[in-house]
Protein backbone atom coordinates (compact mmCIF):
# COMPACT_ATOMS: atom_id res chain seq x y z
CA UNK A 1 0.00 0.00 0.00
CA UNK A 2 1.40 3.28 -1.08
CA UNK A 3 2.15 5.68 1.73
CA UNK A 4 -0.26 8.90 2.58
CA UNK A 5 1.17 11.83 0.58
CA UNK A 6 1.82 15.13 3.01
CA UNK A 7 -0.93 17.40 3.26
CA UNK A 8 -3.64 14.98 1.82
CA UNK A 9 -6.54 13.10 3.51
CA UNK A 10 -6.87 9.45 2.15
CA UNK A 11 -9.49 7.84 1.47
CA UNK A 12 -9.10 4.31 1.08
CA UNK A 13 -6.71 2.78 -1.30
CA UNK A 14 -6.85 5.37 -4.18
CA UNK A 15 -8.43 8.67 -3.35
CA UNK A 16 -6.10 11.86 -1.40
CA UNK A 17 -7.98 14.92 -1.15
CA UNK A 18 -5.70 17.92 -0.14
CA UNK A 19 -6.47 19.48 3.27
CA UNK A 20 -3.52 21.44 4.00
CA UNK A 21 -4.63 25.11 5.33
CA UNK A 22 -2.81 26.91 2.77
CA UNK A 23 -3.84 24.83 0.38
CA UNK A 24 -7.79 25.66 1.70
CA UNK A 25 -6.76 28.95 1.81
CA UNK A 26 -5.39 29.49 -1.39
CA UNK A 27 -8.32 27.59 -3.21
CA UNK A 28 -11.07 29.99 -1.21
CA UNK A 29 -9.56 32.93 -2.47
CA UNK A 30 -8.86 31.97 -6.23
CA UNK A 31 -12.57 31.00 -6.26
CA UNK A 32 -13.68 34.66 -4.71
CA UNK A 33 -11.39 36.32 -6.69
CA UNK A 34 -13.19 34.31 -9.51
CA UNK A 35 -17.04 35.05 -8.80
CA UNK A 36 -15.48 38.53 -8.68
CA UNK A 37 -14.21 38.24 -12.14
CA UNK A 38 -17.61 36.65 -13.20
CA UNK A 39 -19.75 39.42 -11.60
CA UNK A 40 -17.29 42.05 -13.43
CA UNK A 41 -17.97 39.93 -16.96
CA UNK A 42 -21.89 40.21 -16.25
CA UNK A 43 -22.09 43.80 -15.01
CA UNK A 44 -19.00 46.20 -16.98
CA UNK A 45 -20.00 47.61 -20.78
CA UNK A 46 -22.95 49.03 -22.23
CA UNK A 47 -25.22 46.03 -21.82
CA UNK A 48 -24.07 44.69 -18.17
CA UNK A 49 -26.33 44.34 -15.19
CA UNK A 50 -25.56 46.37 -12.34
CA UNK A 51 -24.30 44.53 -9.50
CA UNK A 52 -27.21 45.66 -7.36
CA UNK A 53 -29.57 44.08 -9.68
CA UNK A 54 -27.83 41.25 -10.42
CA UNK A 55 -28.53 38.96 -7.31
CA UNK A 56 -32.44 39.51 -7.71
CA UNK A 57 -32.04 38.30 -11.14
CA UNK A 58 -30.27 35.16 -10.60
CA UNK A 59 -32.46 34.18 -7.91
CA UNK A 60 -35.64 35.84 -8.79
CA UNK A 61 -35.55 35.33 -12.59
CA UNK A 62 -34.98 38.08 -15.50
CA UNK A 63 -36.75 39.66 -18.03
CA UNK A 64 -35.71 41.89 -21.14
CA UNK A 65 -32.19 43.34 -21.10
CA UNK A 66 -30.91 41.42 -18.22
CA UNK A 67 -32.85 37.94 -19.80
CA UNK A 68 -31.03 38.39 -22.99
CA UNK A 69 -27.74 39.49 -21.38
CA UNK A 70 -27.92 36.29 -18.88
CA UNK A 71 -29.51 33.68 -21.21
CA UNK A 72 -28.08 34.29 -24.49
CA UNK A 73 -25.27 36.65 -24.23
CA UNK A 74 -22.36 36.73 -21.54
CA UNK A 75 -24.10 33.36 -19.32
CA UNK A 76 -23.06 30.85 -21.56
CA UNK A 77 -20.07 32.10 -22.68
CA UNK A 78 -19.38 32.89 -18.89
CA UNK A 79 -20.08 29.37 -18.00
CA UNK A 80 -18.10 27.98 -20.85
CA UNK A 81 -15.33 29.84 -19.69
CA UNK A 82 -15.64 28.54 -16.37
CA UNK A 83 -15.69 24.97 -17.28
CA UNK A 84 -13.02 24.96 -20.28
CA UNK A 85 -10.64 26.81 -18.00
CA UNK A 86 -11.08 24.36 -14.97
CA UNK A 87 -10.71 21.24 -17.79
CA UNK A 88 -7.34 23.21 -19.16
CA UNK A 89 -6.06 23.54 -15.70
CA UNK A 90 -6.66 20.06 -14.88
CA UNK A 91 -5.47 18.65 -18.00
CA UNK A 92 -2.60 20.53 -17.47
CA UNK A 93 -1.57 19.65 -14.04
CA UNK A 94 -2.47 15.87 -15.08
CA UNK A 95 0.25 16.01 -17.88
CA UNK A 96 2.61 17.82 -15.69
CA UNK A 97 2.88 15.44 -13.02
CA UNK A 98 3.47 12.42 -14.93
CA UNK A 99 6.12 13.95 -17.15
CA UNK A 100 7.41 15.83 -14.29
CA UNK A 101 8.32 18.37 -16.75
CA UNK A 102 7.17 21.85 -15.78
CA UNK A 103 6.79 22.51 -19.94
CA UNK A 104 4.60 19.09 -20.28
CA UNK A 105 1.98 20.73 -21.29
CA UNK A 106 -1.14 19.66 -23.37
CA UNK A 107 -0.72 22.99 -25.82
CA UNK A 108 2.68 23.03 -26.02
CA UNK A 109 3.82 19.48 -27.01
CA UNK A 110 0.55 19.00 -29.45
CA UNK A 111 -2.06 18.09 -27.95
CA UNK A 112 -4.51 20.66 -28.66
CA UNK A 113 -3.03 21.87 -31.62
CA UNK A 114 -3.97 17.65 -32.65
CA UNK A 115 -7.40 18.33 -31.51
CA UNK A 116 -8.05 21.51 -33.32
CA UNK A 117 -6.69 19.83 -36.27
CA UNK A 118 -9.15 17.15 -35.81
CA UNK A 119 -12.40 19.80 -35.08
CA UNK A 120 -11.24 21.56 -38.73
CA UNK A 121 -11.75 18.01 -40.52
CA UNK A 122 -14.80 17.55 -38.80
CA UNK A 123 -16.24 21.20 -39.09
CA UNK A 124 -15.41 21.61 -42.65
CA UNK A 125 -14.91 18.76 -44.14
CA UNK A 126 -17.33 16.45 -42.60
CA UNK A 127 -19.89 17.98 -41.67
CA UNK A 128 -22.71 15.74 -41.44
CA UNK A 129 -20.63 12.53 -40.44
CA UNK A 130 -19.19 13.13 -37.02
CA UNK A 131 -19.47 15.92 -34.38
CA UNK A 132 -17.15 18.62 -33.33
CA UNK A 133 -15.68 16.43 -30.21
CA UNK A 134 -15.17 13.37 -31.88
CA UNK A 135 -13.08 14.97 -34.09
CA UNK A 136 -11.26 16.98 -31.49
CA UNK A 137 -10.81 13.46 -29.27
CA UNK A 138 -9.58 11.82 -32.81
CA UNK A 139 -6.75 14.57 -33.14
CA UNK A 140 -5.77 14.89 -29.71
CA UNK A 141 -5.13 10.86 -30.08
CA UNK A 142 -3.48 10.85 -32.83
CA UNK A 143 -1.24 13.94 -31.86
CA UNK A 144 -0.12 12.23 -28.75
CA UNK A 145 0.12 9.09 -30.36
CA UNK A 146 2.72 11.04 -32.87
CA UNK A 147 4.16 12.56 -29.98
CA UNK A 148 5.02 9.01 -27.91
CA UNK A 149 5.81 7.26 -31.05
CA UNK A 150 8.62 10.52 -32.32
CA UNK A 151 10.20 10.69 -28.61
CA UNK A 152 11.33 6.59 -28.90
CA UNK A 153 11.20 6.50 -24.95
CA UNK A 154 7.37 7.51 -24.43
CA UNK A 155 7.04 10.10 -22.16
CA UNK A 156 9.86 9.71 -19.64
CA UNK A 157 12.14 12.00 -21.24
CA UNK A 158 11.60 15.78 -20.72
CA UNK A 159 13.93 16.76 -23.80
CA UNK A 160 12.28 14.91 -26.17
CA UNK A 161 8.99 15.18 -25.56
CA UNK A 162 9.36 18.91 -25.84
CA UNK A 163 11.26 18.30 -29.64
CA UNK A 164 8.59 16.05 -30.72
CA UNK A 165 5.67 18.01 -29.27
CA UNK A 166 7.09 21.09 -31.34
CA UNK A 167 7.49 19.11 -34.15
CA UNK A 168 3.43 17.48 -33.59
CA UNK A 169 2.06 21.14 -32.67
CA UNK A 170 3.70 22.59 -36.09
CA UNK A 171 2.23 19.70 -38.41
CA UNK A 172 -1.24 19.96 -36.78
CA UNK A 173 -0.86 23.88 -37.17
CA UNK A 174 -0.15 23.49 -40.80
CA UNK A 175 -2.54 21.15 -41.48
CA UNK A 176 -5.49 22.78 -39.82
CA UNK A 177 -4.20 26.50 -42.11
CA UNK A 178 -4.56 23.72 -45.16
CA UNK A 179 -8.12 22.92 -44.25
CA UNK A 180 -8.98 26.13 -43.12
CA UNK A 181 -7.80 27.89 -46.55
CA UNK A 182 -8.94 24.78 -48.94
CA UNK A 183 -12.98 25.26 -48.04
CA UNK A 184 -15.50 27.99 -48.24
CA UNK A 185 -14.20 31.66 -47.50
CA UNK A 186 -17.50 31.77 -45.21
CA UNK A 187 -16.61 28.62 -43.24
CA UNK A 188 -13.00 29.46 -43.37
CA UNK A 189 -13.96 32.73 -41.54
CA UNK A 190 -15.66 31.58 -38.96
CA UNK A 191 -13.37 28.51 -37.88
CA UNK A 192 -9.97 31.22 -38.02
CA UNK A 193 -11.69 32.08 -35.12
CA UNK A 194 -12.46 28.90 -33.26
CA UNK A 195 -8.91 27.64 -34.51
CA UNK A 196 -7.12 30.65 -32.44
CA UNK A 197 -9.50 30.16 -29.49
CA UNK A 198 -12.95 32.20 -28.62
CA UNK A 199 -15.24 32.04 -26.42
CA UNK A 200 -18.18 34.55 -28.56
CA UNK A 201 -21.51 33.45 -29.40
CA UNK A 202 -21.03 30.49 -27.53
CA UNK A 203 -24.28 28.74 -26.30
CA UNK A 204 -25.57 26.12 -23.66
CA UNK A 205 -25.13 23.32 -25.76
CA UNK A 206 -21.54 24.27 -25.43
CA UNK A 207 -21.97 24.59 -21.50
CA UNK A 208 -23.45 21.03 -20.93
CA UNK A 209 -21.00 19.69 -23.27
CA UNK A 210 -17.82 21.22 -20.95
CA UNK A 211 -19.65 20.71 -18.03
CA UNK A 212 -20.71 16.69 -19.16
CA UNK A 213 -16.25 15.92 -19.52
CA UNK A 214 -15.68 17.23 -16.05
CA UNK A 215 -18.85 15.76 -14.36
CA UNK A 216 -17.18 11.98 -16.06
CA UNK A 217 -13.50 12.87 -16.08
CA UNK A 218 -13.36 14.68 -12.08
CA UNK A 219 -14.46 11.30 -10.26
CA UNK A 220 -12.36 9.23 -12.04
CA UNK A 221 -9.46 12.09 -11.29
CA UNK A 222 -10.42 11.82 -7.21
CA UNK A 223 -10.12 7.94 -7.38
CA UNK A 224 -6.47 8.25 -9.02
CA UNK A 225 -5.60 11.06 -6.99
CA UNK A 226 -3.18 9.18 -4.58
CA UNK A 227 -1.44 7.06 -7.30
CA UNK A 228 -0.72 10.27 -9.19
CA UNK A 229 0.85 11.64 -6.25
CA UNK A 230 3.00 8.98 -5.40
CA UNK A 231 4.39 8.94 -9.59
CA UNK A 232 5.60 12.47 -8.99
CA UNK A 233 8.61 10.55 -6.53
CA UNK A 234 10.12 9.39 -9.74
CA UNK A 235 9.17 5.42 -11.64
CA UNK A 236 11.81 3.35 -8.92
CA UNK A 237 10.78 5.26 -6.42
CA UNK A 238 7.06 4.81 -7.49
CA UNK A 239 7.35 1.44 -8.41
CA UNK A 240 8.89 -0.15 -5.14
CA UNK A 241 5.98 1.58 -3.52
CA UNK A 242 3.36 -0.32 -5.52
CA UNK A 243 2.52 2.73 -8.01
CA UNK A 244 2.86 1.29 -11.12
CA UNK A 245 4.06 4.05 -12.55
CA UNK A 246 3.74 3.40 -16.07
CA UNK A 247 0.12 2.09 -15.34
CA UNK A 248 -0.36 5.54 -13.74
CA UNK A 249 1.20 7.64 -16.89
CA UNK A 250 -1.46 6.04 -18.85
CA UNK A 251 -4.61 6.52 -17.33
CA UNK A 252 -3.42 10.23 -16.76
CA UNK A 253 -2.77 11.11 -20.33
CA UNK A 254 -5.60 9.47 -21.35
CA UNK A 255 -8.11 11.82 -18.72
CA UNK A 256 -5.45 14.83 -19.88
CA UNK A 257 -6.33 13.88 -23.73
CA UNK A 258 -10.04 13.56 -22.82
CA UNK A 259 -10.51 17.19 -20.97
CA UNK A 260 -8.05 19.07 -23.54
CA UNK A 261 -10.20 17.70 -26.42
CA UNK A 262 -13.65 18.45 -24.77
CA UNK A 263 -12.00 22.42 -24.10
CA UNK A 264 -11.32 22.25 -27.64
CA UNK A 265 -14.26 21.27 -29.20
CA UNK A 266 -16.02 24.28 -27.40
CA UNK A 267 -13.81 26.86 -27.66
CA UNK A 268 -11.09 26.18 -29.29
CA UNK A 269 -7.06 25.42 -28.40
CA UNK A 270 -6.99 28.20 -26.15
CA UNK A 271 -2.95 28.42 -25.37
CA UNK A 272 -1.17 28.25 -22.08
CA UNK A 273 -3.96 28.26 -19.91
CA UNK A 274 -3.06 24.41 -19.34
CA UNK A 275 0.60 25.23 -19.17
CA UNK A 276 0.40 27.75 -16.57
CA UNK A 277 -2.72 27.27 -14.00
CA UNK A 278 -0.86 23.98 -12.47
CA UNK A 279 2.46 26.30 -12.11
CA UNK A 280 0.70 28.95 -10.38
CA UNK A 281 -1.50 26.62 -8.32
CA UNK A 282 2.23 25.19 -7.15
CA UNK A 283 3.40 28.21 -6.34
CA UNK A 284 0.62 29.18 -4.18
CA UNK A 285 1.00 26.24 -1.85
CA UNK A 286 4.46 25.55 -2.03
CA UNK A 287 3.52 22.34 -1.20
CA UNK A 288 4.55 18.96 -3.35
CA UNK A 289 1.56 17.16 -4.78
CA UNK A 290 -0.28 18.09 -8.55
CA UNK A 291 -2.82 20.46 -6.95
CA UNK A 292 -5.16 19.37 -8.98
CA UNK A 293 -8.46 20.95 -7.44
CA UNK A 294 -6.57 24.37 -7.27
CA UNK A 295 -5.45 23.93 -11.24
CA UNK A 296 -8.80 23.52 -12.05
CA UNK A 297 -9.85 27.14 -10.36
CA UNK A 298 -6.95 28.88 -11.13
CA UNK A 299 -7.37 28.21 -14.83
CA UNK A 300 -10.93 28.83 -14.82
CA UNK A 301 -10.16 32.55 -13.17
CA UNK A 302 -7.48 33.04 -15.98
CA UNK A 303 -9.95 31.98 -18.51
CA UNK A 304 -12.67 34.22 -16.74
CA UNK A 305 -10.33 37.37 -16.77
CA UNK A 306 -8.57 37.03 -20.42
CA UNK A 307 -12.72 36.57 -21.45
CA UNK A 308 -13.35 39.64 -19.63
CA UNK A 309 -10.11 41.48 -21.40
CA UNK A 310 -11.67 40.34 -24.35
CA UNK A 311 -15.12 41.76 -24.22
CA UNK A 312 -14.24 45.00 -21.95
CA UNK A 313 -10.84 46.53 -23.57
CA UNK A 314 -11.06 49.04 -26.72
CA UNK A 315 -9.62 47.06 -29.35
CA UNK A 316 -10.54 47.17 -32.70
CA UNK A 317 -11.60 43.64 -34.36
CA UNK A 318 -12.92 41.21 -31.31
CA UNK A 319 -9.80 39.93 -31.09
CA UNK A 320 -10.79 35.82 -29.59
CA UNK A 321 -9.68 35.45 -25.77
CA UNK A 322 -7.23 32.84 -27.16
CA UNK A 323 -5.02 36.01 -28.74
CA UNK A 324 -5.09 37.37 -24.90
CA UNK A 325 -3.59 34.45 -23.56
CA UNK A 326 -1.11 33.58 -26.32
CA UNK A 327 0.07 37.09 -25.79
CA UNK A 328 0.64 36.54 -21.87
CA UNK A 329 1.62 33.19 -22.16
CA UNK A 330 3.86 33.17 -24.60
CA UNK A 331 6.24 35.29 -22.29
CA UNK A 332 5.64 32.66 -19.42
CA UNK A 333 6.82 30.47 -21.82
CA UNK A 334 9.70 31.96 -23.16
CA UNK A 335 10.49 32.39 -19.48
CA UNK A 336 10.44 28.45 -18.68
CA UNK A 337 12.69 27.38 -21.69
CA UNK A 338 15.21 29.33 -20.47
CA UNK A 339 14.90 28.70 -16.69
CA UNK A 340 15.18 24.59 -18.06
CA UNK A 341 17.39 24.95 -20.54
CA UNK A 342 20.19 26.87 -17.75
CA UNK A 343 19.45 23.61 -15.65
CA UNK A 344 20.25 21.45 -18.40
CA UNK A 345 16.84 19.88 -18.63
CA UNK A 346 16.42 20.49 -22.81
Amino acid sequence: MTPAPRGHLTIGRSVALPVARVSVVAAIVVAALTVAAAVATLSLGRLGIAPSDLVSALTQGATGKQAFVLERLRGPRLVVAVGTGAALGLSGALFQTVTRNPLGSPDVIGLSAGAGAGAAVVVLLLPDVLPAPAGALAGAVIAMALVYVSTGTGFRNPGRLIVAGIGVHAIATAFTQYVVYAVERDKATVLTAYVNGSLATRSWEHAATIWAVLLVVVPLITLFTRRLTVSEMGDELAGSLGAEPRQARAVAVTLSIVLSAGAVAVAGPIAFIALTAPQIARRLTRLPGPHLTLAALVGALLLVLADLAAQQLPIPGNLPVGIYTLAVGGLYLGYLLTREWKKGSL
